[in-house]
């Protein structure tokens, strides 16, 4: 036996299916199989990452923390000593620090690119995490649908039963006049 929902689905999709759009019916025809719309999207986008794309996450995750700040800074600070103060005449790099230069340079044209991958991932992530909300919501709102049609079905029988009540009290009442009639 069909339950009230999946007879709204199908009613909805039987409907106006045409005029739904792909998602939608994905929905409706989800919840005609009683099927879950809820789903790990991390773990479904994760799986599908390549080697080049978890590696753009992880140096996108790392260059954008706070150790690397000070532990890059930290380097920094002690390329500077290390070349002015205890190298000072052999230093392989003195001040004004080119080869440094050279070095961060080629480290930003590097992570510069990985750290959009990531980003654009991410935003990638987002969108279908938005789309999931959506299918959720939309169910919902269809549930919600079938429980209102549930509870007017559920008034509707028992208005009726009220007036069979009233209908049976006024024929009693008829048959008691009847009888009291001289």
């Amino acid at each position: 036996m069909k339950s009230d929902l999946q007879k709204l689905a199908e009613r909805l999709l039987n409907d106006g299916a045409g005029s739904l759009p792909e998602r939608d019916q994905r929905v409706l025809n989800r919840i005609a199989k009683r099927a879950h719309i809820s789903r790990d999207l991390e773990h479904e986008f994760s799986a599908r990452l390549t080697f080049g794309e978890r590696l753009s996450d992880r140096v996108a995750e790392i260059g954008g923390s706070w150790g690397f700040i000070v532990g890059f800074g930290v380097f920094l600070v002690a390329w500077a000593i290390f070349n002015s103060f205890i190298l000072a005449t052999n230093a392989f790099d003195p001040y004004p620090y080119i080869f440094l230069n050279l070095l961060l340079s080629m480290i930003a044209a590097i992570q510069a690119p990985v750290i959009m991958m990531s980003q654009n991932r991410q935003a990638e992530k987002d969108r279908l995490a938005a789309a999931h909300d959506y299918e959720v919501n939309l169910k919902a709102e269809i549930e919600i649908m079938a429980l209102h049609e549930k509870l007017d079905a559920l008034r509707i029988d028992r208005i009726d039963a009220v007036i069979a009540g009233q209908q049976d009290m006024i024929r009693l009442l008829a048959q008691l006049a009847e009888q009291k009639k001289p």
